[in-house]
């Protein structure tokens, strides 16, 4: 049973998103503008590539996808923080609505295992998960084999997990109880189906197929900030500072370091090279 995640990039996509604009060049100028591409690498070096770095279960492979005309420096220094992590697959693709473009790299990944099943997740490059995500996914993918005979699909959901501001003082948190958000959750293909994970919306999978919902373990770092594409936003109303317990938890389950935070965002935005 193979397991495939993917997350986009600062990839150009061409329409579905809060901020519009007439031309690819004007989306990529957005994408690729200093201030944004500093966030957006603060979050993933922080939350996004520890968790994926620290998986327990290695049998995967995690698809980032980004944009052809991704600014070298942008372009390099992602490929120096990704290398590492050899579960990890840089792709790029012109510039064409998301789902379609996430579509086909998924597509492409799996052309070599037609005949395995496979686990699909989605993860935004802001948000973290577990560190034993995969190797949830798989056994509850497993222990469900009698269950699942006479299903085509299944979705594997943790439904638990926290609302996170990084900030330069550390991290703000909040335990939530999520519904059928991106993270923390997995679809399930049969062999040969052509269909992915991006071939349905998150809010709606458990309108299309059967679901199993795990509510107890906590299993997702959800990023709030002002650049978020969902409906995080930048309200911290809720959140506080870990506590010290927390701060192990974290690290512990999620291999998000607070300190890392603290230094990362710390350090004004000219300090740390722009393209």
């Amino acid at each position: 049973m193979r397991a495939i995640g993917i997350c986009r990039f600062s990839y150009p996509a061409l329409g579905g998103f809060k901020r519009m604009h007439d031309t690819v060049e004007e989306r990529e100028a957005y994408l690729y503008a200093p201030e944004r591409m500093d966030l957006r690498f603060r979050h993933f070096e922080t939350l996004t590539l520890p968790s994926i770095a620290a998986q327990k279960d290695k049998r995967f492979t995690f698809l980032v996808l980004t944009g052809e005309r991704m600014p070298k420096p942008y372009w390099d220094r992602l490929n120096d923080i990704c290398a590492p992590v050899e579960q990890i697959s840089i792709v790029t693709a012109e510039p064409m609505k998301h789902r379609t473009a996430m579509q086909i790299a998924i597509q492409r990944e799996l052309a070599e295992g037609k005949d395995e099943e496979s686990l699909q997740f989605r993860l935004d490059d802001d948000d973290a998960v577990g560190t034993n995500f995969i190797r949830g996914i798989r056994r509850t993918a497993r222990l469900a084999g009698k269950l699942r005979d006479g299903w085509q699909n299944m979705v594997i959901e943790y439904s638990r997990g926290y609302s996170v501001k990084l900030t330069p003082e550390g991290i703000l948190a909040q335990e939530i109880q999520g519904q059928f958000l991106a993270c923390g959750l997995a679809v399930l293909f049969r062999p040969g189906d052509p269909r992915t994970v991006m071939n349905y919306g998150h809010h709606k999978l458990h309108h299309t197929m059967p679901t199993l919902i795990e509510p107890e373990t906590a299993m997702y770092l959800r990023a709030l900030h002002d650049d978020n594409d969902s409906h995080a936003r930048i309200s911290t109303e809720g959140l506080a500072p870990l506590t010290d317990d927390q701060r192990a938890f974290f690290k512990d389950r999620f291999n998000v370091d607070e300190a890392a935070v603290q230094a990362a965002f710390s350090v004004p935005a000219a300090s740390r090279g722009r393209a």
